[in-house]
């Protein structure tokens, strides 16, 4: 049976359903021809699948009051899609990087490895993998680290997290990413204690291209992303071109991360095709074996009472949560309480567990006029744009080179046109892309989008808070960042504050002016 036909069955099943049965008496809509979402998600209403579509309006209502960084709200029950909303300046044309997501995802492709025989186990010690190299400070602890150890984060590595990932920046700061982790001293024997280690989870993707003979993306493209039909990805190479960045910055469409999270809702298993084993999905979503702290399984964070799910900086998430059969992801740049949205607002819309609800054309015509206003662009108001100060002339299109800072950017150049749009150009380091990247800014209270690092949507704010004083908003949107950059100008240069808002900290600045343009 093709999808479109599916898809009417399903449909005058629920219609009939309610017919014959009645409220609450009709069977569940998750039927044997539910379609697998591998070409694009069917999509249902709420009340089809036991959802109060009024109470989701009302999610939106809290939003918009309370999580200003959200960017992407998915909810699918029973295999189909229920709401499926975009927040201004993202879009769902656009791809976003999915942070420490990536971690379950370099987890997943160990399974699959498994699964195909590849890697023999998950008590394989990691040096076995790598034995080209000579790792410093080797001793029977740092023999004895498993690739177990290294998907529980208990591989006893030293590795300091706070005030920012420290380890991961000297790692990111080395020639070669591999060596600096497999150099590092003990801090404890492997399996004892928990620290998040984003560098280990790099040597995790290493292990796949050595066990595969592919790179983590090659191999997720044939093994994992093209049999769910997930095209369009990117994934960050290490300086060598050799592994892909196990521990983030992977790129996918709120749509697909939705996929990777009903794979795991369906225990490995997508059209006839076994991805993962459900043993896998088992392990990767239990405690450690013994472990005090019972959150964390291979990558995969865990909730005794909801499920499980995949953690990304700036609070993106993937939830599975099997008891409501249902997948919720949320894609943000800071969202403030993602659980909250979750265990407040969205599980208490599942009315019925199993049966659909009458429909509801008042609620669901609420809910789609907060989905629509979501991804509105506000208005422009006429004369709203401030005029130029005069210290606007003097800066206008010159480089401002700054001194060394711990963000490595090295420097920026304004260029102001007229009716309130400005330009800002910056110096990149490779690691947050190398070269320039150019941001549209608008100066009368709305943001002006364009193609930021790595083609992802970005968007910019400004505001002169003084004559000489300047207040810039970079909300980077798919790369996650959000920017605040203040700078006071002076005849020869500027001192300043950059400000990210999602864990890179307070970076103080200084510059000045090089050339004109």
């Amino acid at each position: 049976m093709n999808h479109n036909k599916r898809r009417v069955t399903m449909l005058l099943g629920g219609i009939l359903g309610l017919i014959i049965f009645g409220p609450g008496l009709a069977p569940s809509l998750l039927a044997a021809d539910t379609p697998w979402p591998t070409a694009g998600w069917t999509t249902s209403t709420p009340e089809m699948q036991g959802m109060d579509s009024r109470k989701l309006a009302e999610v939106f209502d809290f939003l918009k009051a309370k999580e200003p960084n959200i960017h992407s709200l998915l909810i699918v029950r029973n295999g189909v899609l229920v709401t499926d909303a975009y927040f201004y300046p993202f879009n769902s044309e656009s791809r976003h990087d999915v942070a420490s997501i990536t971690k379950s995802v370099t987890s997943t492709a160990v399974g699959i490895a498994v699964r195909k025989g590849l890697i023999r186990t998950v008590e394989e010690p990691l040096l076995n993998f790598f034995p080209e190299l000579k790792p410093a400070n080797l001793d029977e602890q740092k023999k004895s680290i498993t690739l177990r150890h290294l998907l529980a984060m208990r591989s006893g590595l030293q590795c300091i997290m706070r005030p920012v990932e420290v380890t991961l920046m000297q790692m990111m700061a080395s020639s070669d990413w591999i060596q600096f982790m497999l150099d590092l001293p003990m801090a404890a024997k492997p399996g004892d204690v928990f620290v998040y280690n984003s560098g280990a989870v790099h040597l995790l993707s290493a292990v796949v291209r050595k066990s595969t003979g592919q790179n983590a993306l090659t191999f997720a493209r044939a093994e994992l992303f093209g049999p769910l039909g997930i095209s369009d990805v990117e994934w960050p190479f290490d300086p060598r071109g050799l592994d892909n960045h196990g521990w983030g910055d992977l790129q996918l469409h709120p749509r697909d991360m939705a996929k990777i999270g009903y794979l795991f809702l369906k225990n490995g298993q997508w059209d006839g095709r076994t991805i993962l084993t459900p043993e896998w999905i088992e392990a990767a979503t239990r405690p450690f074996p013994g472990a005090q702290a019972e959150d964390y399984g291979y990558l995969w964070w865990l909730d005794k009472e909801y499920g499980y799910s995949a953690h990304g900086r700036g609070n993106q998430r993937i939830y599975v949560l099997p008891r409501m059969n249902m997948v919720v992801v949320i894609a943000g740049g800071g969202v403030e309480s993602p659980d909250r949205i979750l265990k407040e607002h969205i599980v208490p819309s599942v009315v019925s567990p199993a049966a659909p609800l009458p429909p509801n054309q008042q609620g669901a015509a609420l809910l789609r006029a907060r989905i629509e206003d979501a991804g509105r662009a506000p208005r422009i108001q006429p004369g709203a744009a401030p005029a130029w100060p005069e210290i606007a002339a003097r800066i206008n299109g010159q480089w401002i080179t700054f001194e060394p800072n711990s963000l490595g950017i090295g420097g920026l150049k304004l260029d102001f046109g007229a009716a309130g749009e400005a330009t800002l150009t910056t110096k990149q380091p490779p690691a947050f892309g190398s070269g320039e990247a150019v941001y549209k800014l608008g100066f009368d209270g709305a943001y002006r989008t364009s193609k930021g690092r790595f083609g992802l949507t970005a968007a910019g704010l400004g505001e002169w808070t003084s004559p000489r004083t300047i207040a810039l908003e970079i909300d980077e949107v798919g790369n996650i960042n959000k920017f605040r950059i203040d700078m006071t100008f002076e005849e020869s240069g500027m001192t300043g504050i950059i400000q990210e808002k999602t864990g890179l900290g307070r970076i103080p600045i200084r510059g000045v002016f090089r050339e004109k343009k």
